[in-house]
């Protein structure tokens, strides 16, 4: 059974809740730092493959 997403008047009663709630200069913050972890997580887990790629090239059994 495949579950209702929420239409467009659900979304826009949540985001004036939201606002509601955190503010217009509070959400700015916690999205700034949402999207800076999110480039930190990207970054680390790109660095994270090629250390294995590296690794892999430097053991013996490869």
């Amino acid at each position: 059974m495949i579950p209702k997403l929420p239409g467009i008047w659900e979304l826009v009663i949540i985001l004036v809740i939201v606002l509601a709630i955190f503010g217009a200069g509070k959400l700015s913050t916690v999205g700034g730092a949402l999207g800076k972890a999110i480039a930190g997580f990207r970054k680390a887990s790109k660095e994270g493959l090629v250390d294995e790629k590296d690794d892999k090239k430097d053991s013996p059994d490869a």
